[in-house]
């Protein structure tokens, strides 16, 4: 299979990260379908599509018919057996049984070559795939928030995934406009295992009361970074951000460097979490 105009493409999810990357398929020309057992949250997405376009719209970016065409090539279902494609994108939540169950019950219906590539930031796309038919065909499909506009996608091989699979999710991530980096499984990957000391460090400053999120974040981007990380953590949600450091903490055997922080786990206990809430380190209106 190479990625062509008529390949099928499955977002499963329409959180901020399902939404993202099914607006980004759907742009590039795919048939996209969108899966969610929520139909609010289908709807929620859809109209969060619709904004997002028509902004490209007022800037510029796209024309009323490219954005027309987006919208015709997109379909949204709360019907899990109307998900059949030729790649299946899942970007649910961070939970390892959720997404092998998922992926379980997306094999079944699917044909063997189908490909079923996770957008988990940092679960073991080894582990994922034990348990899968044909396991060669599972691979990580890392992209980042927000999706269309961010260029890096970081493709994970597991221990059995072919390298026909990468060369074909290369070729789609090529075919959105990204730019690709494939790294072997390990806990975080690149991205997310470099980028934990990033807000690990500043957790621990404003816990200790050496500052506060607006000075460190104001102070990092002063030095070039393009976001601080108390706005990042807002921006990616507190709840998936700390869900990944657990992850490579355990991962790693708890080093305590590495230790999330208590801080932000207090923000994940009180619903707080971030702009998709309202409020994080932040209010949002």
């Amino acid at each position: 299979m190479s990625m062509r105009q008529s390949t099928v493409i499955c977002v499963c999810g329409a959180g901020t990260m399902g939404s993202g990357i099914a607006q980004l398929s759907a742009q590039a020309g795919f048939t996209t379908i969108q899966f969610d057992v929520s139909e609010p949250m289908l709807e929620k997405s859809r109209q969060q599509i619709i904004a997002s376009l028509d902004t490209l719209v007022t800037k510029g970016k796209i024309s009323s018919d490219e954005k027309a065409g987006t919208l015709s090539r997109l379909h949204f279902t709360s019907d899990i057996q109307s998900c059949r494609a030729d790649v299946i994108i899942e970007a649910i939540v961070e939970k390892m049984e959720i997404k092998t169950t998922l992926f379980t019950q997306l094999a079944a219906i699917n044909s063997p070559s189908t490909i079923l590539a996770s957008n988990t930031s940092s679960i073991s796309i080894s582990s994922l795939a034990a348990g899968i038919p044909h396991p060669e065909r599972v691979a990580g499909l890392h992209f980042f928030n927000p999706a269309p506009v961010m260029k890096l996608v970081e493709i994970v091989k597991g221990n059995a995934t072919s390298q026909q699979t990468i060369t074909q999710l290369r070729e789609l991530a090529k075919a959105m406009g990204k730019t690709t980096v494939v790294c072997k499984d390990a806990p975080g990957f690149i991205v997310n295992r470099v980028a934990r000391p990033y807000y690990l460090e500043a957790l621990r400053l404003a816990e200790q009361g050496f500052t506060h999120p607006a000075q460190a974040d104001r102070l990092l981007e002063a030095t070039g970074f393009k976001m601080g990380p108390f706005k990042l953590m807002d921006l990616i949600g507190m709840d998936v951000n700390f869900a990944v450091s657990n992850i490579v903490w355990e991962a790693l055997g708890q080093p305590p460097r590495l230790k999330p922080s208590a801080l932000q786990q207090q923000k994940v206990s009180e619903g707080n979490l971030g702009r998709k809430t309202g409020k994080g380190f932040y209010e949002y209106n």
